[in-house]
């Protein structure tokens, strides 16, 4: 039996899936992915996401306003998304966050969407999941100055930024996410920012469909391949596959304690 694994990270609402979710699903099964957390990014997706979760009991579901959408649709209000959160399999909130890389022209808005997340991860107790993009130094204040005001958990998704912020993040109690980026070739720096993280600070994620991981890479990506990202994980911090494995599926669950809780209820492979 391969080591379980949960992808906390993937997009299975995207059309790339369309027609084709029980297989995706049945091959994360069978490579050890016992649980995915499938990402709403907007609250408009946030019905058709819900829908992938209450389909299959290994699909677990977040929402908020991804940064690269807030020129789409209303930034959500605390209500809304404490509304959202309700439901029994919507385990986080976002993802959220600032993108300077491709939108640097609405970074007020997008200020002002992760701080609305922000209060909402407070008050509803989940985990805020951050995408960060080109956007270190107000990253890093806002989640200072946000904590500060109030604390809640955090998760720093498919993260590849600077060593400086992952000290910050992690000074705070947030967790870094590994994804394929960490397999490739050329991300020796990304891989010494993990190895000099605490291992109980650690998640895996695909991004799926995107980043595929090494020797995936330029294909789609899917929940399946969370397992080899995992190989490469274990090699950073010089443990075995089913350690590395145990650890981060034991950091998701204390992270993700909704999940975590659900999951004990109606997995039993879990």
């Amino acid at each position: 039996m391969p080591p379980v694994l949960v992808d906390s990270h993937c997009h299975l609402d995207f059309p790339t899936f369309e027609g084709e979710l029980d297989d995706v699903i049945a091959r994360a099964v069978a490579a050890g992915v016992t649980r995915m957390v499938s990402i709403a990014t907007t609250l408009a997706a946030e019905p058709r996401v819900r829908a992938i979760a209450e389909a299959h009991p290994q699909v677990l579901y977040a929402c908020g306003l991804h940064p690269l959408h807030v020129h789409e649709e209303p930034v959500p209000t605390v209500e809304a998304l404490e509304a959202v959160a309700r439901h029994p399999k919507m385990v986080g909130i976002g993802e959220t966050g600032l993108d300077y890389h491709y939108s640097a022209e609405t970074k007020a808005v997008q200020q002002e969407s992760l701080r609305l997340h922000c209060e909402a991860a407070r008050r509803t107790g989940l985990p805020l999941i951050i995408h960060s993009r080109d956007a270190d130094e107000d990253m890093a204040r806002i989640l200072a100055e946000e904590h500060a005001a109030g604390r809640f958990e955090c998760v720093m998704h498919c993260f590849s930024s600077s060593a400086k912020l992952a000290e910050e993040m992690l000074a705070l109690g947030f967790y870094l996410s590994m994804s394929g980026i960490a397999t490739f070739p050329k991300s020796q720096e990304l891989r010494d920012i993990f190895a000099a993280a605490p291992l109980e600070r650690i998640l895996v994620e695909t991004d799926s469909p995107y980043l595929a991981p090494k020797p995936k890479r330029g294909k789609r990506n899917e929940p399946a391949y969370t397992a080899m990202t995992a190989q490469v994980g274990a090699e950073v911090f010089g443990l075995s596959t089913e350690a590395f494995a145990r650890a981060t599926s034991e950091n998701f669950d204390r992270l993700f304690a909704k999940a975590a809780a659900w999951s004990a209820q109606n997995l039993k492979a879990a």
